[in-house]
């Protein structure tokens, strides 16, 4: 209960200090969410690619997002958006394989952040390794909008660090991505690189890790959050 009191307030001082009517409604939105228990949340597990790790030299390539109702993936309505961007993929496709000509069917950047405010308002978001993910997508809210916002997930990567922490394990190089982690909880491997796939394989992550630590009608967002 104190940290979500903590959280909420937190949203409503960000809310406060907003300039525009939009962003001030994007932070009351999630006011609700960081008080709700994991079994009546709502989140959206939401995963990046990108022509490179800077969030202030390179750019968005594409957008996953899977929504997590009340613990339970709604695969139904995941989407994915291609991103326009300046010049070339170049190296990076080595890595995504997402190459120049299918950048040519997709959305401008201003277009996508518009979609990811709107799938997102009311919903906390789920992602491994979040500062690099978000650290893009406020960059870009910034560029599109011009209003800075602090975006709020809890990062299935920080969890399972902090939990393998107290195990008093050592954390060897690799330890933390996002195959190892769903690894030891058993789950399938999954391509990696893919946006969607990624964001998918991120929330999956997630219902286990919630499952490890006990009641779902007992963990809260507000922990979750904390923990990350």
């Amino acid at each position: 209960m104190v940290m979500g009191f903590a959280l909420r307030s937190q949203l409503c001082w960000r809310a406060f200090l907003s300039r525009s009517d939009s962003t001030k409604q994007y932070y009351r939105s999630q006011m609700p969410a960081v008080g709700q228990v994991f079994s009546e949340s709502s989140l959206m597990a939401v995963d990046l690619e990108m022509t490179g790790l800077d969030p202030n030299s390179d750019q968005i390539l594409s957008i996953g997002l899977i929504p997590i109702e009340k613990g339970l993936l709604q695969l139904s309505r995941a989407e994915q958006k291609l991103i326009q961007i300046n010049g070339s993929v170049g190296q990076s496709a080595t890595i995504h394989g997402i190459v120049d000509h299918q950048l040519q069917a997709g959305v401008s950047i201003d277009s996508a952040i518009e979609w990811f405010l709107d799938r997102t308002r009311g919903k906390l978001l789920v992602a491994h390794h979040s500062p690099l993910d978000l650290g893009f997508l406020q960059v870009a809210i910034k560029q599109v909008t011009g209003e800075s916002i602090k975006l709020l997930a809890i990062d299935t990567l920080a969890l399972e660090r902090k939990r393998l922490l107290r195990k008093q394990d050592v954390l060897k190089e690799g330890t933390l991505r996002l195959g190892a982690c769903r690894a030891r909880y058993g789950l399938p491997v999954y391509a990696a690189h893919n946006a969607l796939v990624d964001a998918l394989a991120c929330g999956e992550l997630l219902l286990a890790q919630v499952a490890a630590l006990g009641d779902l009608h007992q963990v809260t967002v507000a922990e979750l959050c904390q923990l990350s």
